[in-house]
C-alpha cells in the first residue's frame, strides 16, 4: 500500500514540465549550503517517512509500510526495531511521524490507528493517546513534544488542525486551526517541529507554506508560498530547525531542501559541492538536523535515509 500523501497533487504532466524547466535553468544567485554524504541507511525500508535522533545519537526511522520503527547507531549500523501490523499496544497501521524529546521517550504518530503511541528508547510500550474524530476520523501524521511545558502537539491531517495534549494526564488541552487559507488555517498539515523557544513550525502542504505559531497557538509568520523560485514550494513535506535557528524545508516533488532565516526569509538551498548546483533528492519527506549540524534526509520513494555533513557555503553557478 502506498501511504504517501499525494492525493491532492497537481497533474504529473504539469509537474514533469516544471522539473524539466528547472533542470534546464541555471540556479543563478542562489546561496548553497553544500553537503557531503556520510552514509545511507537502507536495510529493507519500505516508504520511510520520518526520522529522529535521540540525545545519545541513535537514529530512529519510521518504516511505514512495514509498520515498524527501525533503530540504528550513530554510524548507521542496525541495532533493533519494534512494531508490527495491528491495532494492539505497540502495533502500528501505517505510522508516519516521530519525535524524541530530551526525556528519551519515543512518540509515534500511528496514523491508521488514529492515535499517538509512546515508547521507551528500546521500544517498550508506555502509553497511548487516542485522538478524537471531528469531520473525519483523526489522522495523526506527526507529533512534537515540549518537555519543558509538559505538552505535545499532534498534527491531525484530515481535520486540518493541531491538537494539544497535557503529557501529565494525556488529556486534550486545546485545538489550533480550521480549514482554509488564512492565518491559523490549514489545508492538510503534515509534519511539525519546534525551535528552542518552542514555537511551532507546521508544514501546511496544500497551502504550500510553513506556518509558524507560538506555543499558545497564536499566529507568528508564514514561510514560503506556491511557486518554483527560491523561497517558494511546490509540495513541502518536512521541516527542521538547527541550533542556530535556521529553518530547513523539504519539497518532495521538486526534490530540494531550502533553508530560511529565523524570521522566514530565504537563505540558501542544499547544494552539491562538486557541481556547485542545487542538490536533488528523490521525494525528500522527513528531515532532521542534529547538534553537530548533520542533516538527515528521508527519501521516501528511494527507500533510504541519507546522513550528510555540511561542508561550507557557495554561490550556485
Amino acid at each position: 500500500m502506498m501511504i504517501y500523501r499525494c492525493r491532492h497533487s497537481y497533474s504529473y504532466l504539469g509537474l514533469a514540465a516544471v522539473i524539466l524547466l528547472l533542470a534546464s535553468t541555471p540556479a543563478l544567485g542562489i546561496r548553497l549550503i553544500n553537503v557531503e554524504l556520510l552514509f545511507e541507511i537502507t536495510d529493507q525500508l519500505n516508504q520511510p517517512s520520518d526520522v529522529a535522533v535521540s540525545k545519545d545519537g541513535q537514529i530512529y526511522v519510521v518504516d511505514g509500510v512495514n509498520n515498524r520503527i527501525r533503530i540504528f547507531n550513530a554510524q548507521g549500523a542496525r541495532l533493533s526495531s519494534f512494531g508490527s501490523e495491528g491495532q494492539g499496544k505497540g502495533e502500528f497501521k501505517y505510522p508516519l511521524g516521530i519525535d524524541i524529546p530530551v526525556s528519551g521517550r519515543v512518540y509515534v504518530a500511528d496514523s491508521g490507528n488514529h492515535r499517538v503511541q509512546i515508547f521507551d528508547g528500546a521500544g517498550g510500550f508506555i502509553d497511548q493517546i487516542k485522538l478524537p474524530a471531528l469531520n473525519h476520523p483523526a489522522d495523526p501524521t506527526d507529533i512534537a513534544v515540549d518537555d519543558t511545558r509538559n505538552r505535545c502537539y499532534v498534527v491531525d491531517n484530515d481535520n486540518h488542525r493541531i491538537l494539544v495534549y497535557d503529557l501529565s494526564n494525556l488529556q486534550l488541552l486545546d485545538s489550533y486551526g480550521t480549514p482554509g487559507t488564512d492565518k491559523r488555517n490549514f489545508r492538510y498539515p503534515f509534519l511539525i517541529t519546534l525551535d528552542k523557544q518552542k514555537y511551532l513550525y507546521i508544514v501546511d502542504v496544500i497551502n504550500t507554506r510553513v506556518q509558524v505559531l507560538n506555543p499558545d497557538g497564536l499566529f507568528v509568520n508564514f514561510i514560503g508560498g506556491w511557486g518554483v523560485e527560491k523561497g517558494e514550494f511546490f509540495r513541502p513535506k518536512g521541516v527542521a530547525v538547527d541550533k542556530n535557528g535556521r529553518i530547513y524545508v523539504s519539497d518532495s516533488y521538486m526534490g530540494v531542501i531550502q533553508i530560511f532565516t529565523a524570521t522566514g526569509e530565504f537563505y540558501a538551498a542544499i547544494g552539491e559541492p562538486a557541481s556547485g548546483k542545487v542538490k536533488k533528492f528523490k521525494t525528500p519527506v522527513g528531515i532532521y538536523v542534529d547538534q553537530r549540524n548533520r542533516l538527515y534526509v528521508v527519501e521516501m520513494f528511494a527507500n533510504k535515509v541519507g546522513v550528510y555533513r555540511q561542508v561550507g557555503e557557495t554561490d550556485s553557478k
